[in-house]
């Protein structure tokens, strides 16, 4: 009965924050039209908005650890569900996307992605894809933020191990930006699919940056090993140990 009455939550939840993300791009849009800064105010209220009602709505909390990165700089996310997207956003001054070439055509959100200078990469040509990235990133011609990227390139369960592609290491050697890592533990609460979401205290923690000087196996080497270690030190954190099933309570 509690699984029940928490997944109906969870259902009123997700229709709740579609329809305020329609509601507010009728408010934003013509402004982030006109102006740029307008698209970051417009995405940063709706992200905030959803960490406010999860909070009341389905008990899980949502906290930002670290020193958030507010300068032009590279950083390298664990993704686990829409809400690390959500808590980045909301906290970075402005953020912009590594994002698969299919999302510029998606309503509300292609339009927003584009307009604060997300880069979309056709993730079918893997090389092409990477020269691409490089090319839009030091053409000048993107706007001035902070670049966000997964290194695994998709969501990934906890406990789920994908392996690192190279990406974040060519855009660290390539265009001189450091890296900020970051780690997680969102997925224990808000999953990959589905609609149903657990009460709790989801993070997303800021690591110490990787500075230019390393090679691109040095580079990657300590990125996979900082936020995997700090991800289940999270995950832990939250009650979750590696191996468990995502069983229903």
């Amino acid at each position: 009965m509690a699984y029940a009455w928490r997944w109906l939550r969870s259902l009123f939840f997700s229709f709740q924050i579609y329809l305020m993300m329609f509601l507010m791009a009728i408010f934003f849009t013509p402004l982030a039209i006109w102006k740029q800064e307008w698209a970051f105010h417009g995405i940063h209220t709706w992200c905030r908005y959803v960490r406010w009602t999860a909070g009341w709505m389905l008990g899980l909390k949502t906290e930002v650890r670290g020193q958030i990165p507010t300068d032009e700089v590279l950083i390298a996310s664990k993704h686990q569900s829409f809400l690390d997207i959500i808590m980045i956003v909301s906290e970075t001054p402005r953020p912009k996307f590594i994002m698969k070439k299919q999302l510029k055509w998606a309503p509300i959100l292609g339009y927003y992605g584009m307009r604060i200078g997300c880069v979309p990469v056709d993730r079918g040509k893997r090389g092409k894809a990477i020269s691409d990235m490089v090319a839009q990133v030091k053409s000048g011609k993107q706007t001035p933020g902070q670049l966000i990227i997964y290194p695994q390139g998709t969501r990934v369960a906890p406990g789920a191990m994908l392996p690192y592609k190279v990406g974040p290491a060519v855009l660290y050697t390539q265009t001189g930006q450091d890296c900020v890592p970051s780690a997680t533990n969102v997925g224990v609460f808000w999953p990959r699919h589905g609609v149903y979401r657990k009460p709790g205290l989801a993070v997303v923690e800021f690591l110490p940056r990787i500075e230019q000087g390393l090679s691109k196996e040095e580079f990657m080497h300590t990125l996979e090993e900082m936020v995997e270690s700090h991800s289940n030190r999270l995950m832990a954190e939250a009650g979750f140990q590696i191996g468990q099933d995502d069983a229903k309570d």
